[in-house]
C-alpha cells in the first residue's frame, strides 16, 4: 500500500522523499545564510540575489559511478575506442551519456525517433523510425550500439506507433544495417519477462538468446546488477541463464557479431 501511495504522488509529480530532505535542510540554509550575510557585512563584492536553496545535497555522495547507464555506457565507449570501427552508427541511446563519450574520440552517427535541432562536432543526427528501414541502410555500418533503447520501441512512450513485435523488428533491422563480422553493442533491461507499461520491457536472458540468434553470435556478456554494480565478460552459464542473473531488473549488456 505504501508503495502505491508513493507511486501515486510520484504521477502528480510530488516527490516525498525529496521534500522530507528539503524539510531537514530547511534550518542549515537559514543558518549558513545568516553566516554568509555576516561575512559578507561591510563588503560591496556581492549582493544577495533572489534565493535559490538547495535543500537536498548535503549528504549526498560526489556524482553517481554506479547503475545501468554510468556502466554501460563507459563499458561500450571504451570497446569502441579500442577496435576503432570503420562507421560507427548508434540508435537510441544517451546522447549527455554514451555519445558524447564516443564524440570525445571519433564520429558517430546517432538514429532517433525523436528529433534533435543541435549541432555538435563528430555527432551526425539522423531522424528515423527504425521500423521503417531505408535502402541505404543495409550493410551500412561495421559497428553498431543501442543502449537502454530496444526496450521501449512499440510501447508509445516516445511517440512511436503501438507494436507488440517492435523490439523484433528493431534487432531485425539492426541486422540487416550491419555488415557480415560487424559489432553489434546491445543492453536492455534483464530479469523476469514483463511489460511495465508504457515505461519499457524486461526481458529475460533466455529470451534475448533465442531472439539474437539467428543473427548474432555472443562475443561477451556483462551485466549490471539490481544494487548497480558491474559483471565484466561473464560466461553465459545455463543455471545463470534460467535466473537472469539474479537480476529482477538488471541491465544485460551483450557484445555480438553480425553472422
Amino acid at each position: 500500500m505504501k508503495h502505491r501511495i508513493v507511486a501515486i504522488l510520484n504521477f502528480l509529480g510530488l516527490d516525498i522523499a525529496k521534500a522530507m530532505s528539503n524539510v531537514r535542510g530547511l534550518r542549515f540554509f537559514l543558518k549558513d545564510r545568516r553566516e554568509l550575510k555576516k561575512q559578507l557585512a561591510g563588503s560591496s563584492d556581492f549582493t544577495f540575489g533572489r534565493n535559490y536553496p538547495i535543500l537536498h545535497e548535503r549528504n549526498e555522495e560526489a556524482g553517481i559511478l554506479s547503475g545501468h547507464y554510468f556502466h554501460q555506457d563507459l563499458h561500450v565507449a571504451r570497446r569502441i575506442f579500442k577496435y576503432s570501427p570503420q562507421k560507427h552508427v548508434d540508435l537510441g541511446s544517451r546522447l549527455d551519456g554514451f555519445v558524447a563519450h564516443v564524440a570525445t574520440y571519433r564520429e558517430i552517427e546517432v538514429l532517433d525517433i525523436r528529433p534533435q535541432e543541435n549541432k555538435v562536432k563528430n555527432i551526425q543526427f539522423r531522424q528515423m523510425d527504425l521500423m521503417q528501414l531505408p535502402e541505404d541502410m543495409v550493410r551500412y555500418c561495421d559497428s553498431f550500439s543501442s543502449l537502454h533503447a530496444i526496450e521501449h520501441f512499440g510501447l508509445g512512450r516516445y511517440n512511436d506507433p503501438i507494436d507488440a513485435k517492435g523490439h523484433e523488428k528493431a534487432i531485425a533491422n539492426i541486422a540487416k544495417i550491419l555488415k557480415s563480422g560487424g559489432i553489434f553493442y546491445f543492453s536492455v533491461p534483464i530479469g523476469p519477462q514483463r511489460i511495465e507499461f508504457n515505461a519499457h520491457r524486461v526481458f529475460s536472458v533466455q529470451y534475448l538468446l533465442n531472439l539474437l540468434d539467428p543473427f548474432f553470435e555472443v562475443v561477451h556478456f556483462s551485466y549490471v546488477d539490481d544494487p548497480g554494480y558491474f559483471h565484466k565478460h561473464i560466461p553465459l552459464k545455463k543455471e545463470d541463464i534460467a535466473n537472469n542473473f539474479g537480476c529482477y531488473y538488471g541491465c544485460g549488456i551483450f557484445e555480438l557479431m553480425r553472422k
